[in-house]
């Protein structure tokens, strides 16, 4: 097969000549699935501490979280991760197990390689050489690491973000190393996320046999004009970063099993991602206002996952742009697709707050992998991001 299995922890890890590769497998081989940090906060504090790091270790129930920072000054420039992976799945179907970390053919592979250990090693080692070649560099240089990103996010970045807040300590640029890429490194960057809010609805009938229609309240039939109705509405135009506001059910249940007994309840899980067109109170007034039309007797139980955010282009945008260019020659695509990231917690502090990370086609997949020159090209763009912003 020719391939290599790394082994775990080198002694020489902890140096100031670091190898992206060796230290993007390391992280692998620590079975962080969430909300476990396995050690590995504890490994990137180690190498950051060469730099001069400071750290804050901040533990929240079963979550870990590090806020790391070197410098006391504005701009702050914040590399924000989590150690956390979700977990491998079918081990039968991995080419090699999920934590033992495997080149083949130039392809690191293993749980986390893309999502996203293969970024904060990039990180890593681009920070390292930066220190180096730029000891008095301006601002400061700040880490935001959390386990647990992948899991009910309750515990992480919003916790810590809340600790800042509180005593005033401000980011002001941050690079959310999420697999940003869609083809090759630095083809996309995320310059905000739309907004997410969740809504459990119970709508509440009368069980009865289906042969006494008269004697039942069908909560089926009752829900499926005013599920048909929010699903057709139009909530929204967009805008120039973001595309309309989308209304999407998944999943219904209902019934007892049985063909002849009209069930007593039915419930309905949707999800919107909206736009900065729209906000959680405009959204939950509509929804309310349409259940309320069609008379149904019913409870619902909100879930408010993250607002929309944008980072304008400007220094920060621009910059990381440039780096991109003058590293690979593309001209990344910047846009607002695709899921939520831990960015949503980071940027209604007034940070300007990017994702840009390795390519996600693999990512909560079997055999996720990361080819080995994108990380060694991520850790170009990463080191020329900084020199522009703080040089």
């Amino acid at each position: 097969m020719n391939s290599i299995i790394v082994n775990n922890v080198n002694n020489h890890l902890i140096s100031a000549d670091l190898d992206v590769i060796e230290l993007a497998c390391e992280l692998i081989s620590r079975t962080s699935v969430t909300p476990e940090d396995a050690g590995c906060q504890e490994l990137i504090a180690e190498i950051l501490s060469l730099s001069n790091f400071s750290h804050e270790s901040m533990v929240f129930e079963d979550t870990t979280n590090l806020w790391s920072r070197r410098g006391n000054t504005e701009p702050v420039f914040c590399f924000a991760g989590h150690t956390d992976v979700v977990p491998p799945g079918n081990l039968e179907q991995w080419f090699t197990p999920p934590f033992e970390p495997t080149i083949h053919d130039g392809r690191l592979y293993g749980r986390g390689a893309a999502d996203m250990k293969g970024s904060i090693a990039a990180m890593l080692v681009a920070t390292t050489k930066f220190v180096k070649n730029h000891p008095n560099h301006k601002g400061s240089i700040a880490y935001l690491i959390t386990s647990d990103e992948e899991g009910p996010f309750i515990n992480g970045t919003t916790k810590v973000i809340d600790i800042l807040e509180a005593r005033n300590e401000k980011i002001t640029y941050c690079i959310v190393g999420e697999p940003s890429s869609s083809n090759t490194i630095g083809d996309v960057i995320k310059n905000g996320r739309r907004g997410s809010i969740s809504g459990k609805l119970t709508v509440k009938g009368k069980q009865g046999h289906v042969a006494y229609p008269e004697h039942v309240i069908n909560p089926i039939h009752h829900a499926m004009a005013a599920l048909a109705e929010l699903s057709e509405m139009h909530w929204d135009n967009g805008n120039d970063y973001f595309p309309p506001t989308s209304f999407q059910i998944s999943n219904i249940n209902s019934g007892t099993g049985a063909t002849n007994v009209v069930p007593g309840e039915l419930t309905a899980l949707f999800n919107l991602r909206y736009s900065t067109e729209l906000n959680d109170d405009i959204i939950v007034e509509r929804v309310t206002m349409v259940l309320n039309k069609h008379q149904l007797n019913y409870d619902i139980k909100w879930t408010f996952n993250g607002k929309p955010f944008i980072t304008e282009p400007g220094i920060f945008l621009n910059s990381v742009s440039q780096a991109i260019v003058d590293s690979t020659g593309i001209t990344p695509e910047i846009s607002t697709s695709g899921g939520t990231s831990d960015g949503r917690f980071i940027a209604p502090t007034g940070a300007e707050v990017i994702e840009l990370g390795p390519c996600n086609s693999t990512i909560h997949q079997v055999n996720e992998c990361v080819t080995c020159d994108e990380l060694i090209t991520l850790v170009d763009i990463y080191y020329r991001s900084l020199e522009k912003v703080l040089c």
